[in-house]
């Protein structure tokens, strides 16, 4: 069940991305006839000198790249953004996708950076949101079994691919066009937070099944014990402490007990050396030949950390513990699948400047994985990679340090707020399903939200007739 799932997962998430494109090369193709119209009134040698110009202009505007850092003062506009911010970063924490798809339309608009750096201010943001989750679930359990609430195994499958897709992605970002990229990400975010929705919905079903299920057993535990009502009591604590007691146990252990350090120890490891791959491509001539081995060295780490969880797997030394007492005989093409989505989940999140916690935490709802566990463990998973970015911006100085601590700050409070108050929701109303809802409603709003802004910039650059071709990685 798990792989007939899993393969019509990734023929969705495939079939949004090809939908997209096609939907790009159908644009292009339209506009090319004008195009060369145009040029045609011209000549070929004055249309080849325009490009030519057009094309130095660019490569200048590379070069002389200069931020927009607007100045940090109180206003209205601060108090706005922090308002929408704070309630992203509590949406996205409990979700499980960060929240980046509403922090850059409110860092961009409203705030006034420009697109480059409200993208960096934005990775800061839900490193602070994604860190604080992580550090509130360390010491909680998993809903219904004894174990943590992150499945440290199922982020060692994934979280590798994930960071390499991320690092394929950023390159993909420079060289697809604007509009690609804004196409592709409706489509894809509408998929997946229609997913999410009905993914919600059937939750729910289940809840109040159960809920009408445990009630109607209470009731007829009431009647037998009528039946029963001249036995004494029994001795010692009551059925309900010795319940509560059981529940507080599970509910919150201490971290160090809690926590998984070898397979954490492995994540931190790929961390760092993929850190610092991408720092040292960073500071090499683009497209020189240490450029390229920097880049090709990424694929060996991920691969074999991957690889080595997804072969103890195979060969039952391991388990994804966290599905309980679902099927675990892992097939090699179930595993490879997972993998390549991981890497797949990477690629999109980069191209879109955003974590892969948009695509993770639906597939892991799909892989029966528990609401709470499936946000926790995507949250874990996309610490890594938003902490990576966050270093290499930082180095590039592509962010103002004041406003990054702000709004890190920020992220961290409405984090943890958004934490304390889902549980407490879940254990007044026993409906973890609300995770679900909360993280199709965060991925739908980025969906408008990141359309618009990109609509409106698409429509812009038609209205002055600029390129909107496909962009040479190495210029």
């Amino acid at each position: 069940m798990a792989r007939i799932q899993a393969k019509h997962w990734v023929l969705k998430l495939l079939g949004a991305i090809l939908s997209g494109s096609l939907v790009a090369v159908l644009i292009l193709v339209l506009a090319e006839p004008s195009l060369t119209q145009e040029g045609s009134r011209t000549g070929g040698t004055e249309s080849h000198r325009a490009m030519r110009m057009l094309s130095l202009v660019r490569e200048k505007g590379r070069v002389g790249y200069t931020h927009v850092w607007p100045e940090m003062r109180f206003g209205w506009k601060i108090v706005l953004g922090s308002i929408i911010g704070f309630f992203g970063a509590a949406c996205g924490s409990v979700g499980g996708v960060g929240g980046g798809g509403i922090f850059v339309p409110m860092l961009s608009l409203i705030i006034g950076f420009d697109t480059k750096s409200a993208t960096a201010m934005s990775k800061c943001m839900i490193t602070g949101g994604a860190a604080a989750t992580v550090y509130y679930n360390l010491k909680l359990r998993h809903p219904t079994l004894e174990l943590p609430i992150i499945d440290y195994d199922l982020a060692l499958l994934f979280q590798p691919m994930l960071v390499l897709g991320i690092s394929i992605g950023v390159a993909l970002n420079v060289i697809f066009a604007n509009w690609m990229i804004t196409i592709l990400l409706i489509v894809l975010f509408i998929v997946t937070s229609t997913k999410a929705f009905f993914k919600g919905v059937e939750t729910w079903k289940k809840e109040t099944k159960t809920k009408k299920e445990a009630t109607r057993s209470l009731e007829s535990n009431d009647d037998r014990n009528e039946e029963v009502e001249g036995e004494p009591p029994p001795v010692g604590p009551t059925v309900g402490a010795q319940t509560e007691t059981k529940e507080y146990k599970k509910e919150q252990v201490s971290i160090i007990k809690n926590v998984y350090w070898w397979e954490l120890s492995l994540l931190v490891a790929v961390w760092l050396i993929i850190l610092a791959l991408q720092i040292g491509k960073n500071y090499s001539t683009t497209c020189s030949m240490a450029y390229w081995l920097l880049n090709i060295l990424q694929i060996p780490v991920a691969f074999g950390v991957s690889s080595y969880e997804a072969f103890n797997l195979y060969k039952g030394r391991r388990k994804i513990a966290s599905k309980g007492d679902a099927v675990t005989n892992w097939k090699i093409r179930q595993l490879v699948l997972y993998c390549i989505i991981g890497l797949l989940a990477g690629v999109v999140g980069g191209m879109l400047g955003l974590g892969g916690g948009f695509i993770l935490g639906p597939l892991f709802l799909e892989m029966g994985i528990p609401p709470q566990v499936s946000s926790a463990t995507a949250t874990f998973a996309m610490m890594f990679s938003a902490s990576m970015s966050v270093v290499e911006y930082y180095l590039l100085k592509r962010f103002p340090v004041p406003y990054a601590l702000y709004f890190f700050a920020v992220a961290t409070v409405a984090a943890l707020v958004g934490q304390h108050v889902i549980r407490k929701l879940i254990s007044i109303l026993g409906r973890a399903s609300l995770i679900i809802f909360t993280l199709a409603f965060t991925i739908f709003v980025s969906a408008i939200l990141l359309g618009g802004v990109g609509i409106a910039r698409m429509v812009k650059r038609i209205e002055r007739k600029e390129y909107m071709g496909f962009e040479n990685i190495c210029s």
